[in-house]
C-alpha cells in the first residue's frame, strides 16, 4: 500500500532512503527509485536498501526506460564515494594546520561552544597565496570543501571509513553553521532549520538547545540598543576573537546598508561601495583584521550621522532621499547650494506623491506624465542638466523615479 501511494496520486518529498520488500518491475520500480535518487541541495543520491534482490528486475528496466538503455553502472561504487569523501577530509583537516581541533572531544558543553568559536575564529583568518598576492579566503575555502565532504559522506555511510570521520564531520558541519549564520547570500534557511540540522548530526552536548543567532555565532550577547551606538561599537572593538567580530560587523553593516538603500538609492549604494572597498583590501592582505575593524566602525558611525543628516537640514525621510539623488550630480550642490537644492527636493516629493497611485510604477501613462512633471521642476529651478550643450535631463529624471519608485512601498504604508 505504501509502495503504491508512492507512484501515484501522491507528491511525495525528495527522500534519501527507501526499502524494498515487494517485488516491483518496468515503469512501477523505476518510478519508485526516482522518489530516492533525485539530487536535491547538498544531495547527490539516494540509498536504495534491497530486501528481495530487485537488481535483474532494475537491469531489465533500464533496458527500457533509461537513456543509457542498460549500459554503465546502476549504482554508484560505494568506493569511489569513499576515497572521494577522504580527499575533500584531508583538505579540510589540513587547514586547522597546528589548531588541535579534536580537543573538543574530551571538553565539558561549555567548553565545545567556545572552542567551535575559537576554531571559526581561526578558519575565518586563514589566508593563501594566489598569483603572487596573499588573498584571506579562509571561510570560503572551509564552507566550499565542508559541503563537498558532506555531500561524499552522504553516499559513502554506512562504510566504516565514513563512519570513524562522522564526529569530525560533525564539528566541521558546526562551525560551518556558525559561518552560516554571518552570510546573508546564503541560501535562506531559519534558525531553527540551522540548530535542528546540527542536532541531528552532533552530540546533544555541543549544541545548547536554545537557537543561535548571529550575535551568538560570534560569542556575545545579543544588544539591548542600537548597533551603530558607541556602546555597542565599542564592544565590537574589544572582542578577542578578532575574526567572528570582523564576521559580525560585515553582516550587521551589510543589513543597515541594504534596509537604508531601500529608503536612499544613492546613500545605500555609497556605503554598499565603502563595506566592499574595504573588504576588498582586507581580503588581498592590504590590512589586517584590526585594521578593517577601525574602518567598519568608522563606516558605522557615517551610517549613523547620514540618519541624522535630515534633521539637520529640516528634511523627512523622503524629502533627503531626493536631496541625495538631486546631489548625486557632481555639479549641482556647488552652482546652487543646500537651501535650493532642499527647495527643489521638497517640491519633487510633494508633485510626485501627489500624482502617484498605488502601483503606479508598473503604469506607462503616469511614469510618462511624472517625466514631464519632474523634468519642469529641475528647469524651473536651473538644476543642471546631463548635458549643458543639448540641455538633457534624462539621466537626472531617471534618477529621481528611480528613487520615487523604492520609496512606493513607503508612501503607501502612510509616512509622511
Amino acid at each position: 500500500i505504501v509502495r503504491d501511494m508512492f507512484l501515484t496520486g501522491f507528491d511525495a518529498p525528495c527522500l534519501h532512503t527507501m526499502y524494498i520488500d515487494k517485488p516491483m518491475n518496468g515503469h512501477t520500480l523505476m518510478q519508485a527509485i526516482a522518489r530516492v535518487n533525485r539530487v536535491f541541495g547538498d544531495k547527490e543520491g539516494g540509498l536504495i536498501v534491497d530486501y528481495i534482490g530487485i537488481a535483474q528486475d532494475l537491469k531489465n528496466a533500464l533496458l527500457v526506460y533509461a537513456d543509457s538503455h542498460g549500459k554503465g553502472q546502476i549504482a554508484f561504487d560505494q568506493e569511489e564515494a569513499v576515497a572521494k569523501m577522504l580527499e575533500y577530509y584531508e583538505i579540510v583537516v589540513d587547514m586547522f594546520g597546528h589548531f588541535d581541533y579534536r580537543r573538543y572531544i574530551k571538553l565539558d558543553a561549555k567548553s565545545k561552544l567556545d572552542f567551535i568559536l575559537d576554531a571559526a575564529n581561526y578558519i575565518a583568518g586563514l589566508a593563501e597565496e594566489q598569483g603572487g598576492s596573499v588573498v584571506r579566503n579562509g571561510k570560503e575555502r572551509f564552507i566550499e570543501n565542508v559541503i563537498k565532504l558532506q555531500r561524499a559522506f552522504g553516499l559513502a555511510v554506512p562504510h566504516p571509513k565514513a563512519l570513524e570521520i562522522r564526529d569530525d564531520l560533525a564539528f566541521f558541519q558546526a562551525i560551518k553553521a556558525r559561518f552560516s549564520k554571518f552570510d546573508e547570500t546564503a541560501k535562506t534557511r531559519t534558525n531553527e532549520e540551522i540548530e535542528t540540522a546540527i542536532r541531528q548530526i552532533i552530540n546533544d552536548a555541543i549544541i545548547s538547545s536554545e537557537i543561535v543567532d548571529v550575535f551568538d555565532a560570534a560569542g556575545i550577547r545579543k544588544p539591548d540598543i542600537s548597533i551603530l551606538s558607541d556602546e555597542f561599537l565599542a564592544e565590537i572593538h574589544g572582542m578577542e576573537r578578532k575574526n567572528l567580530a570582523l564576521e559580525l560587523l560585515k553582516r550587521l553593516l551589510s543589513d543597515e546598508i541594504k534596509t537604508r538603500g531601500q529608503m536612499n538609492m544613492v546613500q545605500g549604494r555609497k556605503f554598499s561601495e565603502m563595506l566592499a572597498e574595504a573588504i576588498k583590501r582586507y581580503q588581498n592582505g592590504l590590512i589586517d583584521s584590526a585594521k578593517i575593524i577601525e574602518e567598519l566602525i568608522q563606516l558605522a558611525k557615517d551610517i549613523r550621522a547620514a540618519d541624522e543628516r535630515g534633521e539637520k537640514l529640516n528634511l523627512r525621510q523622503d524629502e533627503l532621499a531626493f536631496y541625495d539623488a538631486l546631489a548625486d550630480n557632481p555639479n549641482a550642490e556647488s552652482l546652487l547650494g543646500d537651501q535650493i537644492l532642499k527647495q527643489i527636493a521638497h517640491e519633487l516629493t510633494e508633485s510626485v506623491r501627489n500624482n502617484t497611485s498605488i502601483d503606479w510604477q508598473y503604469k506607462q501613462s503616469v511614469q510618462a506624465k511624472l517625466r514631464v512633471l519632474v523634468k519642469r521642476i529641475l528647469r524651473k529651478y536651473k538644476y543642471p542638466p546631463d548635458d549643458p550643450s543639448t540641455g538633457e535631463y534624462t539621466v537626472s529624471v531617471n534618477k529621481v523615479l528611480d528613487q520615487a519608485t523604492q520609496l512606493a512601498d513607503y508612501w503607501t504604508k502612510g509616512h509622511s
